[in-house]
């Protein structure tokens, strides 16, 4: 009953929210203008990749921040910019009622919400607790739990598009949550992304972005391999590429975030594959594809494949590069 209690309480507070803060059927472009976006600080945890040019977009939306990372130094352009930095999640959770988190792991993300400095240590009742990590659906459950019994409220919202979505700010969130809260949510994802799509229920955000990230990487690889194989047929890559993206083959990797080096300007390849999202990252997304497949015995053949190239590939000295290193990976183990 309490806790019933506690999560009215958060449902009220963050519906007071939505009456001062947003206009009724507003567009996302609306959402995000200057004039109706509120200038109460946003609470923002994980700095990275990702975190970093995600928080910016709050920044040139008039949005105050609070910042925290685990490693100083992403926190200096933010202080820089005179943004509040402070030195734990229970910290933000304190001086914010609303938060977003940006982490790398399930691990990094109990630690963030439950751990001794947590969130959940100083969390206000009725405050929004945005999760955009990519995790285990079963941890964003457990999680939603945790905050409601604090009488807060928690959404996963897991993100695609690469880092150079995040930095234009047209990434696509996928949300899971209560679904009234669910514009709460959409005033500050919108200001980040040009997409945010209401999944479901907690974990459903998270489902999504597991499936898609498990037909990224088996489209990556089968782009690698085809690619690999038309340039040692004797085909000039650009030319591939270009035949690839304008019949029945094209798909993200061949026409937007293309593996081979050469072929397209502003790309991890055109960089030996520094920056966008790491080797490491995409085989850990694999193996959450792996454990929900287990456990709803899903057949994923290809999935299943596609995860172990990624862990030979992190076994093999490409878990700091970005994923479309997989086809340096192909060039290079003649062994197959």
């Amino acid at each position: 009953m309490a806790a019933s209690l506690r999560l009215r309480g958060a449902a009220s507070g963050l519906r007071y929210w939505r009456r001062r803060l947003q206009p009724p059927a507003a567009s996302l472009a609306a959402v995000c203008s200057r004039s109706m976006a509120s200038k109460t600080p946003v609470g923002f945890i994980g700095l990275g990749n990702m975190g970093n040019p995600m928080a910016k977009n709050l920044m040139k939306h008039g949005y105050p921040l609070i910042v925290y990372d685990v490693f100083p130094d992403a926190c200096k352009e933010f202080q820089d910019a005179g943004e509040q930095v402070v030195s734990s999640p229970a910290d933000v959770a304190e001086k914010a009622d609303r938060i977003i988190t940006m982490l790398p792991t399930s691990t990094n993300a109990i630690e963030a919400y439950s751990g001794a400095n947590g969130i959940l240590q100083k969390v206000k009742k009725g405050s929004l607790l945005i999760d955009s990590s990519t995790i285990d659906p079963a941890v964003s459950k457990e999680l939603a739990k945790e905050v409601e019994k604090m009488g807060a409220v928690f959404m996963d919202a897991p993100v695609s598009g690469g880092v150079g979505a995040a930095r234009s700010g047209n990434l696509t969130f996928m949300v899971g949550g209560v679904e009234d809260e669910f514009a709460a949510a959409q005033e500050l994802l919108g200001c980040m992304g040009s997409s945010v799509v209401y999944c479901g229920a907690v974990g459903t955000g998270q489902a999504a972005k597991i499936c898609n990230n498990m037909l990224l990487a088996i489209s990556m690889i089968g782009t690698a391999e085809a690619m690999n194989l038309g340039i040692r047929l004797g085909l000039d890559p650009k030319l591939l590429a270009k035949i690839l993206n304008m019949s029945s083959g094209r798909c993200w990797s061949s026409d937007t975030y293309n593996p081979v080096p050469g072929v397209m300007d502003g790309v991890p390849s055109a960089n030996n594959y520094q920056g966008g999202f790491g080797t490491t990252l995409m085989a850990k997304d694999l193996g959450l594809a792996q454990d929900s497949a287990t456990s709803t015995k899903s057949p994923i053949l290809l999935g299943s494949l596609a995860h172990q190239i990624y862990r030979m590939m992190c076994a093999k000295g490409y878990s700091k590069k970005d994923f479309s290193s997989v086809f340096q990976f192909l060039r290079e183990e003649e062994t197959f």
